[in-house]
């Protein structure tokens, strides 16, 4: 089976368009022996700038209804207004939208395997009437779920998250045992599809020191630790909870294949801090490496790990190293 992938533009006013005219050429080879079809969705105008920006031949655009080569871009629709490269605004926000449902639209119906995402901008999004806290939720909804999990990648580093969006405040009330549990099964199931036989799984404390017998909170002691104890009786093998100070070295050294985070930082810090490539002289980051891959979605959705980065578009600085490591983990999903 030759995967057939969308990708979706994100803010087509970010680095989206120019990362993926650098994927495009970085898999130009994959692409012509038709090893791999990509489809690529979202503001045609944007990505023909990034085209000349960068120096790369024009990707074919085909129509509404028209069959498409394996390289090929598709407009879902009218950005209803002026996008300026680097600038927030309703109409990237639209364009982000449109192209996230048409890709869905496309993997719902069979017709790719699965998408990847490049970055859009809550804010844009939201000026552009779509009332969402990013594409997890948004993805949620065009699939018709109730929820789904977010996981990261990075080598060995695979972090899924009982919670993401919401206020710390907030976290200890959605730590429940079915949505724990349900974490669990889709991380399990995750990475069994990753080519783990056995995967070997550990849960984050909530609290420091898993609350130290109860001095810092409950949340292990009556939530977790119940919990974790019934999936393995079940036969999955998973300890927990391990404390958010140590569990992350622990997965990094090889002990465990992935880990449950309870929260968006707790999970992201570690992930971020290996995957971002910092230049010692100037200070600042010239790459980053990593993926954020969808659970519990009738489709495949795989993402790159940074944000539309508004500063640099339209300088030709951006990388796309994530983006092709979402492509990758993309093909590996669809395999199985």
């Amino acid at each position: 089976m030759t995967p057939h992938l969308a990708i979706t533009m994100g803010d087509p006013a970010g680095i989206g368009p120019e990362i993926i005219v650098r994927a495009i050429g970085a898999l130009k080879d994959r692409l012509t022996a038709e090893e791999l079809k990509l489809l690529i969705l979202g503001d045609v105008p944007a990505l023909r700038r990034a085209e000349a920006l960068l120096g790369a031949p024009p990707v074919p655009e085909v129509r509404e209804g028209e069959a498409w080569p394996a390289l090929a871009c598709l407009q879902p629709g009218d950005p209803q207004g002026e996008i300026v490269t680097g600038q927030i605004g309703a109409p990237g926000g639209r364009m982000a939208y449109l192209a996230i449902e048409k890709a869905v639209a496309l993997a719902l119906s069979g017709r790719i395997h699965g998408l990847v995402t490049a970055p859009l901008n809550k804010e844009a999004l939201n000026l552009a009437g779509y009332h969402y806290a990013g594409h997890t939720e948004l993805l949620a909804e065009l699939t018709g779920v109730k929820s789904s999990v977010m996981m990261l990648a990075h080598g060995n580093m695979n972090v899924s998250h009982v919670t993401t969006h919401v206020a710390l405040e907030d976290v200890p009330k959605r730590l429940t045992p079915e949505r724990l549990r349900r974490v669990i099964d889709l991380t399990h199931g995750a990475m069994k599809r990753l080519g783990k036989a056995n995967p070997r799984i550990a849960v984050a404390a909530l609290n420091p020191h898993a609350g130290e017998g109860g001095l810092f909170g409950r949340q292990d002691i009556d939530i977790s630790a119940p919990t974790i104890a019934k999936a393995v009786e079940e036969g999955l093998d998973i300890v927990g909870p391990v404390p958010g100070d140590t569990v992350f070295v622990k997965l990094r050294a090889g002990q465990y294949d992935a880990v449950v985070a309870m929260y968006h930082d707790q999970g992201h810090i570690p992930v971020k801090l290996l995957g971002f490539n910092v230049n010692p002289e100037t200070g600042t980051w010239d790459a980053l490496s990593g993926v954020n891959i969808t659970l519990g979605l009738p489709i495949i959705r795989t993402s790159v790990d940074h944000g539309t980065a508004f500063d640099i578009a339209g300088k030709g600085i951006a990388s796309e190293t994530s983006l092709i490591e979402a492509i990758e983990y993309a093909e590996r999903l669809a395999a199985h």
